[in-house]
């Protein structure tokens, strides 16, 4: 059996009788400005049309000096607003011609620097990144190559390009109206205390006790990683611990909610009175028989300023804004 072979240029300038260097300025669409005739134009696209001609991406980045991909960054694939955020963000880079490359890190940060390292191989001309490092002094020096976004999470004082989505504030108006509804205990459970995701949720949680006047008691903060095992579990050490579920729970993100979804599930609980809510929104909370009030981030919005930032840095451009905080919404279920 032969062998499948690509059509080159070379290919093309034989079937239309023209040069090689002829071809390849009308098929990076050059002839007109080059003064190539538009009998010539039309033929070579028409023969390349027919034979699918498809130019070599590593040729173009290498004329370019541009390989036309983005990497991404991100902790896990199957958190719902990771995979929302990147599927935004893989439909407008495609939009724009681009490809995104995605790698994931398990919220580890020897993995990530891996996984930067072989984007970097791979000579993407910017990276985007939810980052698990404790500060930005890699990315820095990363910066002063490819352009660099940070999203989700904030680095310290990082001066490098954010967009994060406001957590304190919503996180604590939501807390502080489910704590004057009356509970006599609010639960927190987050992820890793060390990443900012989980410091700003419990700062907003903080503050919502305070503003209803409610005593925060250091035992009613748990924290785990952002995974429905470790939800699960924490719930179920605490259900134990109390004999019962708890009056409320406020989890850091819907990873954590699933897993105390799924023990209520198995233990025929979710008819037990338990007030609930969550950083993080599913739609499939709108089928549920327990309520789940929530914050909800605008995962597409995050995608688009990301894609907003990183284009521009990747075109030098000078952009006024790089640091963008956007807000989210309430979404009451309970009223």
């Amino acid at each position: 059996m032969n062998k499948p072979k690509r059509v080159t240029i070379k290919d093309i300038a034989q079937l239309a009788g023209v040069s090689k260097s002829t071809a390849s300025l009308v098929l990076s669409g050059r002839g007109k400005e080059l003064r190539v005739s538009e009998a010539t134009r039309e033929r070579v696209m028409d023969i390349a049309r027919q034979a699918h001609y498809q130019p070599s991406i590593h040729a173009r980045a290498l004329n370019s000096s541009r390989s036309h991909t983005v990497g991404l960054v991100v902790p896990e694939m199957t958190n719902q607003g990771f995979a929302t955020f990147s599927h935004a963000l893989e439909t407008l880079c495609r939009d724009a011609g681009l490809q995104l490359l995605i790698a994931c890190t398990d919220e580890n940060a020897s993995q990530e620097t891996l996984a930067v390292n072989n984007l970097i191989q791979r000579q993407v001309d910017g990276l985007i990144v939810a980052s698990s490092m404790l500060n930005d002094a890699e990315y820095q020096k990363i910066n002063q190559q490819i352009p660099v976004v940070l999203f989700d999470r904030h680095l310290g004082e990082s001066t490098l390009p954010l967009v994060i989505t406001d957590a304190i504030e919503p996180t604590a108006r939501l807390v502080e109206r489910v704590a004057r509804e009356g509970v006599e205990e609010f639960y927190f459970f987050g992820g890793q205390p060390r990443i900012s995701p989980t410091r700003d949720r419990l700062e907003g949680f903080r503050q919502g006790l305070d503003r209803a006047g409610m005593a925060l008691k250091p035992e009613w903060i748990i924290h785990g990683h952002y995974h429905a095992s470790s939800g699960y579990e924490m719930f179920a050490e605490l259900c134990m611990r109390l004999g019962r579920v708890p009056k409320a729970l406020f989890c850091a993100a819907c990873g954590l909610q699933e897993g105390v979804l799924r023990y209520l599930s198995q233990h025929g609980l979710l008819e037990q009175p338990i007030r609930l809510c969550s950083f993080d929104d599913h739609y499939l909370y709108d089928a549920l028989s327990v309520k789940i009030d929530t914050v909800v981030q605008d995962e597409r919005m995050l995608a688009w300023n990301c894609f907003e930032i990183i284009s521009g840095l990747i075109e030098g451009e000078t952009l006024e804004n790089q640091q963008r905080q956007l807000p989210a919404l309430l979404k009451w279920r309970s009223a």
